[in-house]
C-alpha cells in the first residue's frame, strides 16, 4: 500500500522507539511471582490512600476537579510550597512530555545523560527536536560533559537525580554548578522521582533552586515511595510562567478523581512514607553487601533498586540470569535499552523476595 492510500504520521514519529515497561509475568506453573521490575513499593500503598480510593468509587459518574486543588494543597502542605506553583499530572512522565511539547520545537535540542530515563528521548523526538545524549562517568551524570554538550540550539536539559536505572546521584552543589553554567533561556528539568529514598547529606531534590530561579522545574511522582503506580499521579514544582504554560498544554481533566483523593491521603500519611524508607534502607544495604559476595558488581544506589552487572560470557550473562530468575518467579528488569546490556535492575522487594533472588543467583552462578 502506498503512502497516499492511508493517513501517515508526521515525520519523525515512526523513528521513535516505543517505551517497553518492565515485564510482570512468569511462565505458567510458577507458584509465586515476585515482581521486582518496576521499582514499586513492596509495602504497597498507604492504608489511608486505599480508603480514599474506595470512597471515590461511589462517585465515579462525576468529573474530577480539573485543577486537582485538594491534591495540590496536600503537596504544598507537606513540602511548604505555594500550591499555585504546583501542577499535577497523569504520572510525572506526563509532565516531562508537556515540558518537551511546550519548550521544544523542530531544530531545537534536548539534552540528557546516556543512562537516563528512556522517556526523555521519546518526548524530545515527539516534539520534533533532536535528542543529545551525554556520556556519564562511572554511571553517574557528569556536569562538565553536560555543559560541554550545550549549544545555541539547546532548549531543555533533563537530569534525573537520582538516576534510574543506575541509582546514582550528584550532590546538589553539582546541580547548582550545572544550573549556573546554563544560559538563562535553557530549561533545567530536575526529575526527582526517587528523592524520598535518598539518605545523603549533600542531596537536595531541587525545591530551593526552583524557588530562586526562572528556568528550573522539579518533577516528582507518587508511583514509588507512595505506592500509587496503578492510579498514575505525579506533580511538578515550577515558576509561575512555566505553570501557566503547562496548564495551557495539559488535558482539562488529566488527573483522575481516584488519583486526586488517594494522592492527597498518601501525601499526608507520613508514617507510611517513614516505614517505606526504613524498609528500603535496611534491604538496599543488605542487597548491596550480599550481591558482591557472589562476585557480581553492583552500582552504588541511593534509590529503591540496585543495578546488578553480570559477566559478558553467555553462560552467566544478564540474559541467562534473567531467564533463570524468571523461571523461579523473580521478575527483574532488563536494561539493554538503557545501554546496559550486561546488567539487570532489581527493585528492593520484600524480605522474602530479596533473600530469594540472592539465593537463586548463588545457584545460577554455580551452574
Amino acid at each position: 500500500m502506498t503512502d497516499q492510500q492511508r493517513p501517515q504520521p508526521k515525520p519523525g514519529v515512526m523513528d521513535i522507539a516505543a517505551y517497553v515497561p518492565g515485564k510482570s509475568a512468569a511462565p505458567a506453573g510458577v507458584a509465586k511471582v515476585h515482581k521486582l521490575s518496576s521499582n514499586e513499593n513492596p509495602l504497597g500503598a498507604s492504608p489511608a490512600a486505599i480508603e480514599a480510593a474506595r470512597d471515590v468509587a461511589s462517585r465515579l459518574e462525576f468529573y474530577p476537579d480539573g485543577s486537582a486543588t485538594r491534591l495540590r494543597e496536600a503537596i504544598a502542605e507537606a513540602h511548604g510550597l505555594n500550591p499555585a506553583n504546583i501542577v499535577c499530572s497523569n504520572g510525572s512522565d506526563e509532565i516531562i512530555g508537556l515540558l518537551a511539547q511546550s519548550y521544544l520545537q523542530p531544530g531545537d535540542e534536548g539534552v540528557f545523560t546516556e543512562h537516563g530515563f528512556l522517556v526523555y528521548r521519546i518526548y524530545i523526538q515527539a516534539a520534533g527536536a533532536v535528542p543529545v545524549v551525554v556520556k556519564e562517568t562511572n554511571e553517574t551524570a557528569d556536569v562538565d560533559a553536560i555543559l560541554a554538550a550545550v549549544t545555541p540550539k539547546t532548549k531543555v536539559v533533563f537530569l534525573a537525580n537520582p538516576n534510574n536505572p543506575t541509582g546514582t546521584y550528584i550532590p546538589f552543589e553539582e546541580v547548582r554548578r550545572l544550573h549556573a553554567g546554563l544560559p538563562k533561556h535553557v530549561l533545567l528539568v530536575l526529575d526527582a522521582a526517587y528523592a524520598e529514598y535518598v539518605r545523603r547529606n549533600d542531596y537536595e531534590s531541587g525545591i530551593e533552586l526552583v524557588s530562586s530561579s526562572q528556568n528550573v522545574v522539579m518533577t516528582r511522582t507518587f508511583s514509588k515511595i507512595h505506592g500509587l503506580g496503578g492510579v498514575r499521579v505525579g506533580w511538578a514544582y515550577a515558576p509561575a510562567h512555566v505553570v501557566d504554560a503547562l496548564n495551557r498544554m495539559r488535558g482539562p481533566f488529566n488527573v483522575n478523581a481516584v488519583a486526586i483523593e488517594a494522592g492527597a491521603a498518601a501525601m499526608r500519611d507520613r508514617a507510611h512514607v517513614e516505614r517505606t524508607v526504613a524498609h528500603n534502607e535496611k534491604w538496599l544495604g543488605w542487597l548491596s553487601e550480599e550481591l558482591p559476595k557472589l562476585g557480581l558488581r553492583v552500582t552504588p544506589s541511593v534509590g529503591n533498586f540496585v543495578l546488578i552487572h553480570f559477566p559478558a560470557d553467555e553462560k552467566h550473562s544478564a540474559a541467562a540470569a534473567d531467564d533463570y530468575l524468571t523461571a523461579r518467579g523473580y521478575i527483574l528488569r532488563r536494561v539493554a535499552a538503557y545501554g546496559l546490556p550486561d546488567a539487570l535492575r532489581m527493585t528492593v522487594g520484600t524480605e522474602e523476595a530479596n533473600r530469594g533472588v540472592v539465593a537463586a543467583l548463588a545457584e545460577f552462578l554455580k551452574s
